[in-house]
């Protein structure tokens, strides 16, 4: 039980580090308020009106474009490296009492020993009080 307590949660860290050091890039074009295209990590493709934006160009009357591009970038952290000399003493003393802690909830108690576990008595032919005709008073 407690190995398979630990291989779930070294899987579920190496999770965590893997997902806090991606970096992706989300790119959105709208036209007007109607989203077109949506792409991860490239560019997102346009409806074709910036063409004809560029044909109307040569006009001495120029419109302002109806499509927008938006791009949200998210940054994975860049340094995993930390030292217990960078941590506070709060920190500290947090790292160590619960890892004190995590330890003591799975020391076990020392197995006990019965040294007549294994006796049985014997099997009683009779009653030794009543043949020897003794009783309490």
């Amino acid at each position: 039980m407690k190995s398979i307590f630990h291989n779930i949660l070294s899987v579920s860290m190496a999770i965590v580090v893997l997902l806090s050091t991606v970096s992706f890039s989300l790119d959105m074009h709208y036209c007007g308020d109607t989203l077109v295209d949506v792409a991860l990590n490239t560019n997102a493709t346009t409806c074709g009106m910036d063409s004809m934006q560029s044909l109307s160009s040569k006009s001495s009357i120029t419109k302002k474009g109806c499509c927008t591009d938006h791009k949200v970038v998210v940054n994975g952290q860049d340094e995993l490296n930390t030292s217990p000399n960078q941590l506070s003493v709060d920190h500290q003393l947090f790292l160590t009492s619960f890892v004190y802690v995590y330890h003591s909830l799975f020391e076990t108690l020392p197995k006990q020993i019965t040294p007549f576990q294994e006796y049985h008595p014997p099997i009683l032919v009779s009653d030794i009080q009543l043949d020897c005709e003794i009783f309490l008073i």
